[in-house]
């Protein structure tokens, strides 16, 4: 028999077959615990989070409607802790925020950073708080690109372009920026920044003037930034879901609860405790999507 003439291998295979058992077994009391609803007794606060370079908002969208069409969550907290990112996703956050807002109360925690597409995200909500060190403002928009036309002058590649129209090229990086090129441009980064200008200002409740005199692009901390009224109070994260709860008249002890997690078991994420994806979506990429058949992304 095989046992007998293999001892070894048999044992390996023995004990190979009893490990993956456990692994099945595993996942499978891990997918269960993960499908267990959060909601079921009392009034909650509920947290979404937005950490990182905004790169996407499906998630973040997913988990603010979720939130809002769930009676038992009385109000929700955005906690940020991003430097910014692409100006589409920054905007559908926005966007979903002041939608949730004439449902619920929404209040904007800033942990360590939220500046550019993050404090575009946090206007829209009713009350944003911050920490007197945190890093927030930046309110401007940036597009870069790398000219490597001198390289490949250096190492003999000749571009060749096709082309259906005049503009279609703009901002290649073999080309230099001609400058009607850069006009237009200009004009693209300048309306998006009127953009970001006149949604913060219908979020705080300011005038356009006033927030485009604040928006050249600078940081400020979380005390300048109360001082400028584009904070309205101090506090960490367990402040916010307080005050969210108070606002939202909930009756005693207030309670935080956050978006349950995929069911789907990975035994890598749970030795690593992160996914691969998450700190692929964490690296300072330099761009974003395709336009003119090259890639370069305005940047909130």
């Amino acid at each position: 028999m095989f046992s007998r003439r293999h001892p070894f291998l048999f044992f390996v295979l023995v004990l190979t077959g009893m490990v993956f058992s456990f692994m099945i077994i595993m996942s499978s009391l891990f997918a269960v615990s993960t499908r267990k609803t959060r909601f079921d007794l009392g009034e909650k606060i509920g947290v979404v989070e937005i950490n990182g370079v905004i790169r996407s908002s499906r998630t973040v969208l997913e988990n603010l409607k979720k939130f809002r069409e769930t009676p038992s969550i009385k109000a929700i907290v955005v906690r940020i802790n991003s430097p910014g990112g692409a100006v589409g996703p920054s905007q559908e956050i926005y966007r979903e925020i002041v939608k949730t807002r004439e449902a619920k109360v929404v209040v904007a925690s800033m942990g360590s950073i939220a500046a550019s597409g993050g404090y575009y995200i946090a206007s829209a909500a009713d009350t944003v708080m911050a920490n007197p060190g945190t890093l927030t403002g930046s309110i401007g928009v940036i597009m870069s690109y790398t000219n490597l036309e001198a390289l490949f002058k250096k190492i003999g590649l000749t571009p060749v372009v096709i082309k259906s129209g005049e503009y279609k090229d703009m901002a290649s990086p073999v080309n230099d920026l001609k400058p009607d090129e850069k006009v237009i441009l200009q004009a693209f980064t300048d309306d998006i920044h009127q953009q970001f200008i006149t949604d913060v200002a219908q979020g705080r409740n300011m005038t356009v003037e006033d927030v485009a005199a604040l928006a050249d692009g600078r940081i400020y901390t979380g005390k300048k930034a109360r001082e400028l009224g584009l904070v309205d109070k101090f506090g960490n994260l367990a402040d916010a879901v307080e005050l969210a709860g108070k606002k939202a008249g909930v009756k005693g002890k207030v309670s935080a609860v956050y978006p349950e997690k995929p069911s789907k078991f990975s035994i890598l994420e749970l030795l690593m405790g992160r996914s691969a994806k998450e700190l692929v979506n964490d690296l300072p990429l330099n761009y974003e999507g395709v336009a003119g058949g090259y890639l370069y992304r305005p940047d909130m």
